[in-house]
């Protein structure tokens, strides 16, 4: 069966689905394989629970009922998001970068939705199959689609701008994020480019920080609509920071915003939004309550208030850029026994102990309350003069005999430190 006639087949299904699980009436089941799991041994049970059809690579199933047979269910379901995207009167905007990615991506996504019907990256699909997923949940009522893209690896990016094929592009900043496998900075900024050559080839937009050196570097020529600091008049949209705490306030051109949002870092996520809205001729009232009603969740910069304390939880992801930022702002944060508690940083694969030492020669030289540290990385670089732990679970047990109370509390590390465990102790 072509790609047209399988195309043909999913208009008549209300979404795409991949986990047996979440199957709904008259979707369309996509039977992905992994290294430890088959969806070919679901394809059946997702036909009976409703699915109209199911997708799948095991010829075993050429002939059972509802299933689909393609050479490559993966390969097929990228194939037929690009054509669905490419059927569809919308633009597409893709952001990538090292940090900040999924914060801009939700204060775009809450300004442009104030105004026009738009899509955008839910939860982390933000992969090879999280943004052709995204991609196959179009409809004609859609005006914007804002896709998040993350990396690991060259060739990525590359890889999503072609399923995507996107209008607008924003790299919000390029950092020292998944050095493993890139293999070095120079491979982070070679891959993250790749937005920038796809969005040029098209001779679509792209949203820059005009006060980044490197990005511009990257640029050269290339049609830009800028942002960045008050200092910069050449930018399209301009800004500047009123006040630093409990959250951040900014002036940008004629608007005067407050925000729930905590870091200076956070800054220039804003303005990338704000240069977004300005483009697209988005009223200032639809920017004001949009940006004022974003509270951050899912561990990334919460605010949590406990009967005892005072929680800044950014544990969804660190590396070496957003670890090293994050610890500058809360040492300029007026807060009272500031508490920092830190976790490994991981995919960074032979710069790990150097990045990690690093990291605890900015912190010594700041004034802490009490400073904890916990993974391997952070143990075997820690010494004698700081808290280290192998383990979270091992820090928790240590809690329960020696309580924080009355601190604001920065926790930041890596995802797979989980934590955020930490939380109902504190």
């Amino acid at each position: 069966m072509d790609l047209q006639t399988i195309y043909s087949r999913y208009l008549e299904c209300t979404a795409p689905v991949i986990d047996s699980r979440e199957v709904e009436k008259d979707c369309m089941f996509f039977a992905l394989r992994g290294e430890n799991f088959n969806g070919n041994h679901f394809a059946g049970e997702a036909i009976q629970k409703g699915a109209r059809y199911a997708l799948v690579d095991d010829p075993l199933l050429a002939n059972s009922r509802g299933c689909i047979l393609v050479k490559d269910t993966l390969d097929l379901m990228q194939k037929l998001a690009n054509l669905h995207r490419k059927n569809l009167p919308v633009q597409v905007l893709a952001i990538t970068g090292s940090n900040g990615k999924t914060t801009t991506k939700e204060l775009i996504y809450r300004i442009l939705a104030s105004e026009h019907p738009i899509l955008a990256t839910q939860k982390n699909y933000n992969n090879h199959i999280g943004v052709p997923l995204t991609l196959l949940r179009l409809t004609h009522h859609h005006n914007y689609a804002v896709v998040e893209m993350g990396a690991n690896h060259r060739g990525e990016i590359r890889l999503l701008c072609e399923i995507a094929d996107p209008d607008f592009g924003i790299i919000t900043n390029i950092g020292k994020a998944h050095l493993e496998g890139f293999g070095s900075f120079e491979g982070v900024i070679q891959a993250k480019s790749e937005l920038y050559d796809h969005i040029c080839s098209r001779e679509g937009i792209i949203f820059y920080n005009s006060d980044n050196k490197l990005l511009q570097d990257l640029l050269n020529d290339r049609s830009c609509q800028t942002y960045g600091y008050g200092t910069s008049p050449q930018a399209f949209c301009s800004g500047s920071i009123t006040r630093h705490t409990p959250f951040l306030e900014i002036q940008s051109n004629e608007l005067k915003l407050k925000t729930r949002l905590i870091g200076d870092y956070n800054f220039e996520n804003l303005m990338a939004a704000l240069c977004v809205a300005k483009y697209t001729g988005i009223s200032k009232e639809s920017v004001h309550k949009a940006i004022y009603n974003y509270i951050p969740d899912n561990n990334r910069s919460q605010v949590i208030q406990t009967d005892t304390n005072e929680i800044i939880l950014d544990a969804y992801n660190a590396n070496p850029t957003s670890m090293k930022a994050a610890l500058e702002n809360f040492a300029r944060l007026e807060r009272k026994n500031k508490t920092l508690i830190l976790g490994d940083m991981f995919e960074l694969g032979t710069y790990s102990l150097q990045e990690h030492r690093q990291i605890i020669e900015t912190l010594q030289s700041m004034k802490f309350h009490h400073v904890f540290l916990i993974g391997d990385h952070f143990f075997t670089q820690a010494g004698n003069t700081i808290h280290a732990f192998r383990q979270t679970d091992e820090f928790m047990k240590w809690l329960k005999d020696h309580p924080i109370r009355n601190s604001s509390i920065l926790i930041k590390g890596s995802r797979g430190m989980a934590l955020e465990k930490l939380v109902e102790m504190l």
